[in-house]
């Protein structure tokens, strides 16, 4: 991949999955070194001066008033580093904490946080050596900065901590040693400036988000596939419907499932036949899963902002202004991860609800639970129970991190986000979701194989050749666990996606 470059306020979602990746090289933008230099200056004159100032030469938090003799600000600066990591559980994704690293770094790029370039240029060093620091995953209430986290972040850069290399995992220093470098000695407001961010929680949020979008494809392909396999009709998604009701993402969920079922022989096949209505899990979908993209535009809208922001405290400007704020809070991050939690979390509901329709012979028309002998056999009696397991798990996830605030650092940050939760439950339903929709996908193919010979619409067809590529047809029972965890991974992959597409032309959403 080409590098991507820092500095310049223009990150998008690609960038971010392509930064999360290794192998990926980043550059600084030709405007950083200015920037950065100019903050600097600006740090520097206010310890020659001995002006109090936040971060620079005080105490943190409720000890904000405790002034710093200036002998004292680089040990200042490493105290907070080793004090703040005390993070907990399991390690982030490999790929969140390469992408947190980055974002990091382009935030300290927009040279508004007083640090000085040779930090910069140790952080890309170990980013473009792939030695992504070890960061615990729980510990961050999503204000002042997901403190505790991005403090194991910081901590290889001064010889501590923990490092990826590879698969496995090396101490700072050695992570060092293998690039040649020393540990650096923080100066005045780096050590504050490393760890005030929301870096974490947009991480883990572009991760999911990407996730989310190849969700809302998969949605729209595996409910044309129930659909073909349930005998439905497609005049639900005609234009005029949708341009009667015109929210975006319902109208291009519609011309999704148009150009799906386009060339469809099965759907002329039952023109006349007694059905009057179908499902609402089917009629609606378009109204249900457009609801569910838009939600994911917003949160692209949000996390992309928040990529190309300075996000820490003090911010220090090149005119010489040093100003105290709260860019470290996490409420925009935090709410618009929750709405796209519930966002997947409806998806999945819908899903699991089509996948009973499939399973259930009073409304399908097809043998029971899609078995070859129904009664000797239980064909796809439990993947709609597991579907069951993993919405309703969903739905106590799904409550909004965003509305919860426990007061810290003796009430003087009182107020907080949660941004982080926020971030992990929706990696977490957005993964619940994908399972469900793999158990959809499974049970449409099966349904289709239980139908006369005739050929379904040109995206259907490819969609069910991409399943049977991966799971074979159901013969009579047999352990299932793997063919529908191959299902899901089609979905989280993108490789259903990709094999429809080549089909039908792109589908929304973009991702």
């Amino acid at each position: 991949m080409p590098p991507v470059a820092l500095g310049a306020k223009n990150l998008t979602l690609a960038d971010c999955v392509a930064l999360s990746k290794l192998g990926t090289d980043l550059r600084f933008d030709k405007s950083v070194a200015a920037k950065v230099r100019a903050s600097r200056r600006v740090v520097e004159a206010a310890v020659a001066d001995g002006r109090s100032v936040y971060g620079v030469n005080t105490g943190f938090g409720k000890l904000s008033s405790v002034p710093i003799p200036r002998e004292k600000l680089a040990t200042l600066q490493s105290n907070l580093l080793l004090s703040h990591a005390c993070g907990m559980g399991e390690a982030l994704p490999l790929e969140v904490s390469r992408l947190a690293f980055a974002l990091r770094m382009n935030a300290l790029c927009l040279g508004c946080s007083g640090v000085r370039m040779e930090l910069l240029k140790l952080m890309r060093e170990f980013y473009n050596a792939d030695l992504v620091p070890v960061i615990p995953s729980l510990g961050s209430v999503g204000a002042s900065g997901d403190l505790a986290p991005l403090a194991h972040m910081a901590l290889p850069l001064i010889g501590r901590g923990e490092v990826h290399d590879g698969r496995r995992r090396i101490s700072g220093m050695a992570a060092l040693k293998r690039i040649g470098a020393e540990p650096i000695l923080l100066s005045a407001k780096e050590g504050l400036a490393l760890i005030n961010g929301t870096q974490i929680m947009t991480a883990l949020g572009m991760i999911v988000l990407h996730q989310a979008l190849l969700l809302g494809k998969a949605s729209d392909i595996a409910c044309a596939m129930t659909l073909e396999a349930l005998r439905g009709t497609d005049r639900p998604f005609v234009a005029a419907v949708h341009a009667a009701r015109p929210h975006p993402g319902q109208q291009r969920t519609a011309a999704n499932l148009r150009a799906l079922l386009r060339g469809s022989k099965i759907l002329p096949s039952h023109a006349d036949c007694g059905k009057v209505q179908d499902a609402y899990s089917l009629r609606c979908s378009p109204q249900v899963h457009g609801a569910a993209k838009e939600s994911f535009e917003f949160a692209r809208s949000v996390l992309e902002v928040e990529a190309n922001s300075v996000t820490d405290n003090p911010l220090v400007f090149a005119d010489g202004e040093v100003v105290s704020a709260g860019n470290f809070h996490g409420q925009p991050v935090s709410q618009a991860l929750d709405f796209l939690t519930i966002s997947a979390a409806t998806l999945a509901n819908i899903s699991e609800r089509r996948t009973e329709n499939l399973v259930n012979p009073d409304v399908s028309g097809l043998p029971a639970f899609l078995a070859v002998s129904p009664g000797l056999e239980s064909g796809m009696m439990i993947p709609q129970v597991v579907a069951a397991a993993l919405v309703s798990e969903n739905k106590t996830l799904a409550h909004p991190a965003s509305v919860d605030s426990v007061p810290t650092s003796a009430n003087r940050e009182d107020h907080v986000s949660m941004g982080v939760t926020a971030a992990r439950h929706a990696s977490m339903v957005v993964e619940n979701a994908t399972k469900v929709l793999g158990i959809e996908l499974v049970a449409a193919a099966a349904g289709l194989d239980c139908g006369e010979p005739l050929a379904p619409g040109r995206g259907v067809a490819a969609a069910y050749a991409a399943v049977r590529a991966r799971v074979p047809a159901l013969k009579g029972d047999r352990i299932l666990a793997g063919d529908l965890e191959n299902a899901a991974d089609l979905v989280r992959s993108g490789s259903l996606s990709r094999a429809v597409e080549k089909k039908t032309g792109a589908l929304e959403p973009r991702s």
